[in-house]
């Protein structure tokens, strides 16, 4: 029944919508006309929105999300439509509708902010790509896609690495091994090794410690690798626990100023 109703009231009905539109252009934004008549022509033109917005279904946000969008850009379409345009108003409301689920895309699912420059240089990217690389036959260079889309070539590089963030992966996705076993994806990510540090460390000590004295690499290799006490250095030395203490400090002194030199 509803399929047989739809053909004929559906012309008639976006008739009187059309009719609507045409009276809602004349009255005064004051008028208690005005409410109830933009209400029925949004109400008429709804299922038309929803078409729209099912062009984008596939770039993974939600239908429902995609639909409120697309509400938004319909609304504006019957604020702003002029009769006097002498266009249809599905020609105006189009691009308005598509354009609203455009900028929602470029406003707020990108995972990590970018600049909307960037963002609108990354959309641009690929149709440029593909348009160059017929052209001339190879892949274009970066100064040549700067040169097509009026941007440097700085902008270009920015807008390429802004791409790979337009949506990320959870630490927490669970992801399959060869042995079968579960893990995280923040499981199989390196870590810093803080052995890095020592062995920058040990590099920068080495030229220091060779330019020390006999006695001084002693006294170093006494207390830091047999882990002797200072008493008993000043034993071994023959002298007093308050010059091993003495010795021990100018000699990292003089170790600390040249790393810090280097």
């Amino acid at each position: 029944m509803e399929q047989a109703r739809t053909d004929p009231d559906r012309g008639r009905e976006r008739a009187a919508a059309l009719a609507g539109l045409r009276r809602l252009a004349t009255l005064d934004p004051d008028d208690p006309e005005r409410a109830e008549l933009r209400e029925h022509i949004i109400s008429e033109y709804m299922s038309y929105a929803r078409y729209i917005a099912g062009r984008f279904h596939h770039r993974g946000e939600a239908p429902e999300d995609l639909e409120q969008v697309a509400y938004v850009g319909l609304v504006k379409a019957v604020d702003n439509y002029d009769p006097d345009y002498r266009t249809s108003f599905l020609t105006y409301a189009t691009p308005m509708i598509a354009g609203e689920i455009k900028r929602h895309f470029r406003d707020t699912t990108w995972d990590v902010h970018v600049p909307r420059r960037l963002q609108e240089l990354s959309a641009a990217l690929r149709p440029a790509e593909e348009l160059l690389n017929q052209k001339l036959g190879r892949d274009p260079t970066m100064s040549e896609l700067a040169c097509y889309l009026q941007a440097t070539t700085e902008e270009i590089v920015d807008a390429l690495e802004a791409a790979a963030v337009y949506s990320t992966a959870s630490l927490d996705v669970p992801v399959a091994q060869a042995d079968g076993e579960g893990a995280t994806l923040g499981e199989l990510l390196g870590a810093e090794d803080p052995a890095f540090s020592l062995v920058t460390d040990r590099e920068t000590l080495k030229p220091l410690l060779a330019e020390l004295g006999e006695r001084d690499k002693r006294i170093l290799l006494m207390r830091f690798f047999r882990n002797m006490s200072q008493a008993e250095i000043g034993a071994e030395l023959g002298v007093s626990q308050m010059q091993v203490s003495r010795l021990l400090t100018q000699i990292i002194g003089r170790l600390r100023a040249g790393a810090q030199a280097k």
